[in-house]
């Protein structure tokens, strides 16, 4: 009864926090009856083991004293432990909007950030010892119910009951309790809620890796291909797309490119959690971002820029290697994942210097591995000068010092004559939102918008320094998102839960200027090879933003299970159990359900087909 009190106030005070607004009391019903039924199974899995410890139980005639001292620890120890994930689930809650998933299982593999993240974020000592008494005073107030179950247990015959249900209950749960039961209505707050946060645990740990082929839709492969090559996609090998060297149609065409020449470096800065709503260019009146204002009226801003997904590696393997997000895990995070045909692999055999600087400790999500796997020159906090850090936190160092540092590599690289193209990967827009006091006007921490504010002054002052560099004039700056600071949303996929900024900055060879057209974060690798004059871009899914004006734009958004693509005012989804949705995507970013175009669902269904076979296969491997 406790566990299920614990499970039911939870759900309840996770669906007050949401309001009325955000979920309609018409669907609280269905919230608290499915969700009740999660709890009965989960239940059934945790009485299971003290069931069969029950039948197993040693007979005696007395009871030894410590037994019932034991039963009230044990008790007070489980209680504490149920408090803890309400807990946990709330803090979860409030940073994504969803049941535990697996973001949490991620976070279990990384505990040094993790718990140094919370620790830093929350006052965990006083945290913790209010969970100790509050469970001390529910064990007081059951004490006696405790006591009057330490009698003795049975015997012969009748011990194969709580044997039989030790394997019954959960038997019955795994085949009743079905966690796609959860999707009862068209809002993906209220399916949430619904659930059981050790149970969408224990979901995750099982479908972190999907297999297309298997779950999702799917098209005879020469149909998929004949697709592809209609919108613009046909595919090259990595090294016939490199070819011998660049022909005339790869070759820098002024006459196409807004650029005035082509640039000889690229500095990519991919921004922690930047959601387009925090700039002032997309309207935001609160001032957070002035710098990168300044740098989106200089430069070239592409305002319908949208994420390939929720987290960090997924904004990696994108602008890395041009690739729509496939089912579970991202590619960075994989096996197999080495010598891909990536825009620093193909770069770096046509002479340039390649890094990947990050400002945490790259172990994280595989990141080092994979880049370096990748011949990138990996470079993250460990490797930074000593004394140069004036400020970090346990998610990395203050953004202004991973600058200072990526500045001493780009130099070194300039003086030995070496064009390069540098990933950089900030920290700082990440809780627990703490920087170097006097940056700017919101004391630390800040929440995240002090976060956002001083991930634009780091962004400016490492412009400003940058200009005083010889290579300045021939580099093109592209400031870019991973993800947005949050996707949560009403459905499942909340199209403005993925809206990014994309600056291409070059003052000297690139004139201001704005395009709305639609396109993904897979569009910016081909986008590089482009500018630069480079072979290769023919290898990459996504198409280069300057080679788009004979196809109709489209972008790619997805979670860990559901893929979508967005093509004019049309949302098509896939998901498990080859399950196909359709939305439409109102002036205001909401959606509405509809019926499915076949189409738009052939097209997603061939990106996301040929994507997951192409990295099974070994397709996107440089030989």
């Amino acid at each position: 009864m406790v566990y299920l009190g614990i499970a039911g106030l939870t759900r309840l005070a996770l669906t007050l926090a949401m309001g009325p607004s955000e979920v309609p009391p018409a669907l609280w019903p269905g919230i608290f009856v499915r969700g009740m039924g999660f709890d009965l199974a989960v239940l059934s899995w945790l009485l299971a083991p003290l069931l069969l410890l029950e039948a197993l139980r040693i007979r005696r005639e007395r009871t030894p004293p410590w037994r019932g001292r034991v039963r009230l620890l044990m008790f007070w120890l489980a209680t504490a432990i149920w408090l803890f994930l309400a807990l946990a689930e709330w803090t979860f809650w409030a940073e994504f909007s969803s049941r535990f998933n697996f973001i949490a299982v991620d976070y279990l593999i990384y505990t040094h950030e993790v718990i140094g993240n919370i620790v830093e974020s929350y006052p965990l000592g006083w945290l913790l010892t209010g969970i100790a008494a509050l469970a001390a005073c529910i064990t007081w107030f059951a004490r006696g119910r405790i006591g009057r179950t330490d009698v003795l247990p049975p015997h012969g015959a009748r011990r194969a009951i709580p044997a039989l249900l030790a394997l019954l209950l959960p038997w019955t749960a795994w085949q009743l309790a079905d966690l796609d039961g959860m999707r009862f209505s068209e809002n993906a707050y209220a399916n949430e809620l619904a659930g059981n946060g050790l149970m969408t645990f224990a979901a995750a740990l099982r479908r972190n890796e999907l297999d297309y082929d298997r779950f999702y839709a799917t098209l005879p492969e020469d149909a998929a291909a004949r697709i592809l090559a209609r919108l613009g996609v046909e595919r090259k090998t990595a090294d016939e797309a490199l070819g011998a060297g660049a022909d005339e149609d790869e070759a820098f065409d002024a006459r196409r490119l807004p650029f005035r020449k082509a640039p000889r470096n690229v500095v990519l800065i991919t921004v922690e959690s930047l959601s387009a709503g925090f700039l002032g260019a997309f309207g935001d009146s609160r001032g957070l971002t002035p710098n990168l204002d300044a740098l989106a009226d200089q430069g070239l801003l592409f305002t319908r820029i949208y994420a390939t997904g929720t987290r960090t590696v997924r904004g990696l393997e994108a602008l890395s290697l041009g690739t729509p997000p496939i089912p579970g895990q991202a590619i960075v995070r994989r096996p197999g994942n080495e010598h891909l045909a990536t825009v620093g692999e193909i770069l770096r055999r046509q002479g340039y210097d390649i890094y990947f600087i990050y400002g945490g400790y790259g172990y994280f999500d595989n990141m080092n591995a994979y880049f370096a796997g990748n011949d990138y020159q990996v470079i993250d906090r460990t490797d930074f000068i000593k004394g140069s850090v004036g400020f970090e936190n346990v998610w990395g160092v203050a953004d202004e010092f991973l600058y200072d540092n990526a500045l001493v590599r780009l130099d070194r690289a300039h003086a030995a004559g070496r064009p390069f193209l540098a990933q950089l990967m900030t920290t700082s827009n990440h809780r627990p939102f703490t920087y170097p006091a006097g940056r700017i006007d919101i004391p630390s921490p800040g929440g995240r918008a002090g976060a956002v504010k001083y991930s634009d002054y780091a962004i400016g002052r490492f412009i400003e320094q940058a200009r005083r560099r010889p290579w300045f004039a021939d580099t093109l700056f592209v400031i870019v998102a991973d993800h947005c600071a949050s996707a949560a949303g009403k459905t499942r996929l909340p199209v403005a839960g993925y809206h990014i900024p994309l600056i291409l900055y070059a003052p000297r060879l690139l004139p201001p200027g704005r395009d709305d057209r639609l396109a993904s974060q897979i569009d910016v690798p081909p986008t590089l090879l482009d500018v630069l004059g480079l072979p290769g871009d023919d290898h990459f899914f996504g198409i280069s933003l300057f080679e788009q004006a004979g196809t109709k734009p489209r972008a790619f958004i997805s979670n860990y299970q559901e893929l979508g693509y967005l093509k004019g005012d049309s949302l098509t989804v896939l998901g498990p159990r080859r399950r196909v949705e359709a939305y439409r995507i109102e002036a205001d970013g909401t959606a509405a359900a509809t019926t499915v175009d076949p189409i738009l669902r052939d097209e997603a269904v061939a990106y996301y087909q040929t994507a997951f076979r192409a990295f099974r296969r070994g397709e996107l491997k440089l030989r």
